[in-house]
């Protein structure tokens, strides 16, 4: 994700903290009905940031989401090319999304209940194995009580059919995430918590899952969605698009992004497919950036190893649809033409971040230090610019030092400088310390030993101890958790 312009958000705490209260009470009185042994699942995974975002007594193993969208009247005149230069949200609204999540998943106990994440949109029916489920709300976490008693390890498949004005969730730094109305469409965005606004699901990292994503827009839009395209039909004035992500996806990386984009497909010298989708009023000024993502593919590939999915691409809106580039999984969004650095940051991230995900968001600086320190390797590399001199840099920068990059104070800071900043200083004397050969096994090993997986910082520390044979420890406590500047 973006740091250069704007300071990362959280979400919405004062929402979080009632639904959270009313998720207790209702989720916890559910247990026992008609003979059910099960429990209720729990209402929230406990991250030390967000302790009630994602749900516990189930594994999400895939989504299937058929989403119908009505954009606001005038959407696609717009898109045609009538007034595309002001802010879309100024006149009301979202349009309307209709929506059927089906969701398979495992029970990882004995369930009476469990919980959804689920932000506004209204739910007309919900099933759990084929048979109607018992439906109740309380914020943003839906319950559901299926007619028998779920056993832990058995696979089951719940169905929520849901519709309604899609929000932007706007936090405590007046920043936006969720469902963004855009003057041609919209782009949903789901860093932290954002994703429950068009779809209901384990709105945690720690639950990663499989994705087919079918979307229904008027003609002459366009929907994108992560991985790959497997159809595209029109009917009736409306097109249909499906999109497929075979490879584990956190739900913060999921992403729709509707609008008239001009989009291309070409290959990295590999022959990993390149989507990419922009809109034409920044084609012209994206198009020699764009160019370079094969080449920054094949770069990164030998520097991180292998790439983990199956495609890549980009996505890039006008400048003021949204605030902030994120690194949603295969195809990153981007509020207008990026530079080249941005670029190589958001691409790193599907190594460090997608691939790779943290167990929680104290984790975070793992994602933004490997991406930060990525744009240090690249200019290095390209720019005659030694990593070092980079280091030096960050380390002048007084916001670097707030806080201890693995220990951010509240969950207001994960995204802040020394997450991004300090966190790439980490990763630099990781580099001094054991050497450039060492360095870039350890590198290429952490992303093979955990790909597709969960990784936390004590994960990290001891997996470099053990490759490079070193104990760490002074490097651990000085950069990485220590609350004074060092003197260099």
């Amino acid at each position: 994700m973006e740091q250069r312009t704007r300071v990362r958000r959280t979400a919405p705490a004062v929402a979080v903290a009632a639904a959270a209260l009313l998720a207790l009470t209702s989720c916890t009185s559910l247990g026992g009905v008609g003979g059910v042994m099960g429990e209720p699942g729990a209402s929230g995974v406990r991250d030390p940031y967000f302790p009630r975002l994602g749900n516990g007594g189930y594994d999400v193993q895939h989504y299937t989401l058929t989403l119908d969208y009505a954009p606001r009247p005038g959407t696609v005149d717009r898109a045609r090319g009538a007034d595309r230069t002001r802010r879309a949200d100024q006149g009301g609204p979202a349009g309307r999304l209709t929506g059927t999540a089906k969701i398979t998943a495992r029970a990882t106990q004995d369930l009476s209940a469990f919980n959804l994440d689920l932000h506004g949109l209204d739910v007309s029916s919900a099933t759990v194995g084929g048979a109607e489920a018992a439906v109740s709300r309380a914020g943003n976490e839906l319950t559901l009580r299926p007619d028998s008693e779920l056993s832990e390890g058995e696979t089951f498949t719940a169905v929520v059919r849901y519709s309604g004005n899609p929000a932007t969730l706007v936090d405590a730094d007046e920043s936006e995430e969720g469902w963004l109305t855009t003057v041609d469409g919209a782009v949903a965005l789901g860093q932290p918590s954002g994703s429950m606004a068009w779809f209901p699901g384990n709105n945690h990292p720690s639950d990663k899952a499989s994705y087919d994503i079918t979307v229904t827009v008027p003609k002459g839009l366009k929907a994108v969605s992560n991985g790959e395209l497997k159809s595209e039909r029109t009917r009736n004035g409306r097109t249909t698009f499906a999109w497929h992500s075979g490879e584990p996806m956190a739900s913060y990386l999921a992403t729709v992004a509707i609008g008239a984009y001009e989009t291309k497909t070409s290959r990295t010298p590999s022959g990993v497919p390149v989507h990419t989708a922009v809109d034409p009023t920044v084609a012209k000024s994206s198009a020699k950036v764009l160019a370079t993502v094969p080449a920054v593919m094949e770069w990164a590939t030998k520097a991180f190893g292998p790439y983990p999915f199956s495609s890549t691409g980009a996505i890039v809106e006008r400048g003021n649809d949204s605030e902030y580039a994120l690194e949603t999984q295969t195809k990153p969004v981007f509020p207008g033409a990026p530079d080249q650095g941005l670029l190589v940051h958001e691409l790193a991230h599907q190594w460090f971040g997608n691939s790779v995900t943290p167990k929680t968001w104290r984790d975070m600086w793992l994602n933004e230090g490997f991406a930060t320190y990525a744009e240090w390797l690249w200019a290095e590399d390209f720019e005659h610019i030694p990593a070092d001199a980079s280091f030096r840099r960050a380390f002048a920068l007084p916001g670097n030092w707030a806080f201890p990059p693995a220990s951010p104070p509240t969950a207001g800071d994960i995204s802040d400088e020394p997450v991004y900043g300090r966190g790439a200083m980490v990763i630099h004397k990781i580099r001094e310390a054991v050497g450039d050969d060492a360095f870039f096994d350890i590198v290429r090993g952490w992303t093979a030993t955990h790909r597709h997986g969960n990784a936390s910082t004590d994960d990290f520390t001891a997996y470099v101890e053990q490759k490079s044979g070193r104990d760490l420890e002074g490097l651990w406590e000085t950069w990485l958790y220590g609350k004074n500047k060092p003197r260099s």
